[in-house]
């Protein structure tokens, strides 16, 4: 199974601490691990090392963790690498703004390691579970209006043009595209897109579903995302039938 198998993990930290801290638990678990004490060296890292999954703190020198995730997510080569950011910050508004900047989760410092396993688990589930998933040639390539999803190659595009997606944008998005103008609860694209045994809050629905109209219409196309008060979202091109 994924989470049995050793993860190659960038511990991106510079809280000297900390850093051995989570390393000590994640090779003790079984893990490689690099630590790394500025994001430029984190940067180098993920070129170079290649890992599995990167542990990115908020704020560090030389490039902070918000700052890098955004430069993994614009790369083709890492626009799907799995990041969970470390932050010393508890406010919502916070934890909303590392999901915004492509975090896949997020951790409040200091945590627990049980917690911590149990994170990563369910990011590399949600990451690559769904992925290895073989998809039936029926939807090898699922259209409407102008978006098109090749699922065999993980390919997003509209109007021809390349759309860049984080891991769960994909999934909604792909779970949006298998039931176009059918309306979706919060509760229903939670279960379609994130790991049922770990508990999101339904708002962070939200998050995501901003993050997939900025990407779709970052060429000035039309939003193709509706939203029903009270009820949830839906792919919807405003046509009948």
């Amino acid at each position: 199974m994924l989470e049995d198998r050793p993860l190659r993990i960038l511990v991106a930290e510079d809280d000297a601490a900390l850093s051995v801290m989570l390393s000590y638990n994640l090779e003790a678990a079984g893990h490689l691990v690099m630590p790394v004490d500025n994001g430029l060296d984190a940067l180098r890292e993920v070129t170079e090392w290649k890992p599995d999954l990167v542990l990115l703190d908020w704020m560090m020198p030389g490039l902070s963790g918000v700052d890098l995730c955004r430069r993994l997510r614009m790369a083709t080569a890492t626009r799907y690498l799995p990041v969970i950011m470390l932050t010393a910050r508890g406010e919502e508004q916070d934890s909303v703004h590392a999901l915004d900047t492509g975090a896949d989760d997020y951790l409040v410092k200091p945590c627990g390691m049980d917690v911590l396993h149990a994170r990563v688990r369910a990011v590399m589930r949600r990451s690559a579970g769904r992925a290895a998933a073989p998809a039936t040639q029926a939807e090898d390539v699922l259209s409407f209006a102008d978006v098109t999803l090749d699922h065999a190659g993980r390919r997003v595009s509209r109007a021809g043009t390349p759309v860049a997606l984080g891991p769960t944008e994909y999934r909604i998005l792909l779970h949006l595209l298998r039931n176009p103008r059918r309306v979706f609860s919060r509760a229903e694209i939670l279960a379609a897109a994130w790991d049922d045994r770990i508990h999101v809050e339904e708002r962070t629905v939200d998050v995501h579903i901003r993050r997939l109209r900025l990407a779709l219409n970052a060429t000035g196309g039309t939003d193709l995302i509706r939203t029903v008060r009270s009820s949830g979202y839906m792919l919807d091109d405003g046509k009948v039938g």
